[in-house]
């Protein structure tokens, strides 16, 4: 088990990261460029993973996008950036997100703090806490921290269904040769489309 620390950020850190990766999609979206962070807040500087997801508020609500990592050697303002591009393009959830689109998204970012290598998942996984990460058999899946509480999970169908998103058995997460990490991550989101943002 090893474990590695990150970033702490303030909630007004967290507000820039957002809009940041609103910015980010829409320039993508609209115009095809990547944004660039240009001046960034201290914080952005840090070298730490981060996650984006993009959530449709039509109807029932959908999940339109996700993208990021915990692993990263890269500035916290361009892993941002990255990870809204990929979320919104076709390689996140099968269709790239359109303009029409952008005015019903509500967008969130999850910056890595602490990283924590496993081989007793059941034991350190907290739920609320922890994002989980499977790697296996050349498979690799991820999941947000506040996922299964959205949706009321166990710890095992937490587990079991990362493993299903990277395309491995349910209860891949228990062979030895399946990599489990678990990651702390501050979440902030928008309340509504281009509303104002909450801390989870």
């Amino acid at each position: 088990m090893s474990q590695r620390q990150g970033v702490d950020i303030s909630y007004e850190d967290g507000a820039r990261a957002v809009e940041l990766a609103r910015e980010s999609v829409e320039s993508y979206v609209r115009h095809g460029q990547r944004e660039h962070p240009g001046s960034m807040r201290d914080a952005f500087y840090e070298r730490t993973g981060a996650f984006v997801r993009l959530e449709s508020t039509r109807g029932r609500g959908s999940l339109r996008g996700c993208a990021g990592g915990y692993r990263t050697g890269e500035q916290l303002g361009h892993v941002i950036v990255d990870a809204a591009i990929e979320a919104a393009s076709d390689d996140s959830c099968g269709s790239e997100v359109t303009p029409s689109e952008l005015s019903n998204l509500t967008v969130s970012v999850c910056v890595v703090r602490n990283v924590l290598l496993t081989d007793d998942p059941i034991a350190d996984l907290e739920l609320g806490t922890h994002g989980v990460a499977v790697d296996g058999n050349g498979q690799s899946g991820w999941l947000y921290p506040t996922v299964p509480v959205e949706n009321g999970w166990s710890e095992h169908e937490y587990l079991d269904r990362t493993c299903r998103k990277a395309g491995l058995p349910p209860t891949a997460w228990q062979d030895d040769e399946v990599i489990v990490t678990l990651f702390e991550g501050q979440v902030f989101r928008e309340r509504e489309a281009d509303g104002s943002v909450e801390q989870l």
